[in-house]
């Protein structure tokens, strides 16, 4: 009797319909290929390649700005085309072009080839947004985005621990060899998407803007609120391991350790945590809740510096459970908002507007945590805390006015006089 409870519990948290398996193995191949190249990437080109690393990071950091630029147009495209046919065809596109960092010769080539990177994986980010919003219902569509962020984290782990073999050989064939089999998986990804049925098409109506989300200025704001709390993964993966090094007594060791738990607690949690997010106030709600679980993250891990190694490492671990609760639910909000928030017809923009935020907070978030962090010290930890809770407390209100200019919204009672 005892033994079929856990088995049940995980049958519990199973997807039960064949949409959701096909996206979950669609993530699995594309984030272990991403795991596996992101992991070599960098070293492939400064070690094989012989770039120089200052020339590198300024290659990718215009590869990024080139990929921002197409998320809109090419949501747009996913809505005009069909956003399956959309998303085979930028996944593939994908795996292809990832297959062009093995031929890279140069600090041209390499940039060609970044940047075609980055337009194939924006443009697939915006039209696999726009290919959930219509293959799941939406009372279901938040569960199944944290249900495939959990196998998202599954599936780069398995990519990370296959880069590491790579950079365990160091030569330049294993690279190209693990590069080629990376844009593999994404081949794998786009070619998965084959057994999905085609979700039916949203007509436009005939009053609708061509470029509706360019002139929906509520929406423009919940996409500020988001370039703001995703910067909650720079605080993990910048700040933290230089506060580490440069400003507690924890060994350097500790950051690995860390990062791991934080990876186990997302894949356990993200699903259980996204429960009661699945319209616009549940999702401001948990936007609200993230940035004050982020803000006093901030403020533990500024409370480590000059401490005893154990009292500093017990106090990070603390920082990154509270970061991982803000992570959750940031991610469960904005999945709720920028479905529930994007008229059916056009969800391809939204997501490639949604998407271009996000690229966007992830692009400034170096330099950010550089300055607050690096040269404010507690100082910076503080100021970032202030404005992680500003942005959490303003979705609420945000949420409200961009609900209310939706098409369709109720129109506001009129005071009794």
């Amino acid at each position: 009797m005892s033994g079929g409870k856990p088995a049940a519990a995980v049958r519990a948290v199973l997807p039960k319909s064949r949409s959701v398996w096909v996206l979950a193995l669609a993530t699995l191949t594309a984030s272990t290929g991403h795991g596996t190249v992101v992991t070599i990437s960098v070293l492939y080109f400064t070690r094989a390649v012989e770039i120089p690393a200052a020339r590198v990071g300024l290659g990718l950091t215009i590869a990024a700005v080139v990929g921002m630029a197409v998320s809109i147009p090419a949501g747009h495209l996913a809505d005009a085309l069909g956003a399956r046919k959309a998303s085979i065809a930028f996944v593939l596109l994908q795996g292809l072009t990832l297959w062009g960092y093995a031929r890279v010769g140069g600090f041209t080539g390499m940039l060609i080839a970044a940047s075609l990177v980055a337009v194939a994986e924006s443009a697939s980010n915006a039209s696999r947004g726009a290919l959930i919003a219509h293959a799941i219902p939406a009372k279901d569509r938040v569960r199944t985005r944290a249900y495939l962020r959990s196998v998202t984290n599954v599936g780069f782990s398995i990519g990370t621990v296959l880069g590491g073999l790579a950079l365990s050989h160091d030569t330049p064939a294993v690279y190209a060899a693990e590069l080629i089999g990376g844009g593999s998986m994404f081949v794998v990804s786009g070619l998965a998407y084959l057994w999905l049925a085609e979700p039916g098409r949203v007509p436009k109506p005939s009053s609708a803007a061509r470029w509706l989300v360019l002139r929906d200025r509520p929406f423009a704001v919940v996409g500020l609120i988001n370039a703001v709390l995703i910067m909650n993964a720079g605080i993990l993966n910048i700040a933290l391991p230089i506060w580490i090094v440069e400003e507690t007594h924890a060994p350097a060791s500790a950051f690995a350790a860390l990062l791991l738990v934080n990876t186990v607690l997302v894949v356990l949690f993200q699903v259980p945590v996204s429960k009661g997010a699945e319209d616009v106030r549940g999702g401001a709600r948990a936007l609200l809740r993230s940035g004050l679980w982020l803000a006093s993250c901030c403020v533990v891990i500024a409370l480590a510096a000059g401490r005893s190694p154990w009292v500093a490492l017990a106090l990070l671990a603390v920082g990154v459970v509270l970061h991982t609760m803000g992570e959750l639910l940031y991610s469960a909000g904005t999945w709720a908002l920028s479905y529930e928030l994007a008229p059916d017809h056009a969800q391809g923009q939204y997501q490639g507007m949604f998407g271009l935020t996000s690229q966007l907070g992830i692009a400034i978030t170096p330099a950010v945590t550089a300055v607050l962090i690096v040269r404010y010290g507690w100082v910076g930890w503080v100021v970032l805390a202030a404005v992680m809770a500003t942005a959490g407390l303003a979705a609420p209100a945000v949420a409200r006015w961009a609900e209310r200019s939706r098409p369709g919204a109720p129109a506001p009672v009129p005071a009794a006089t």
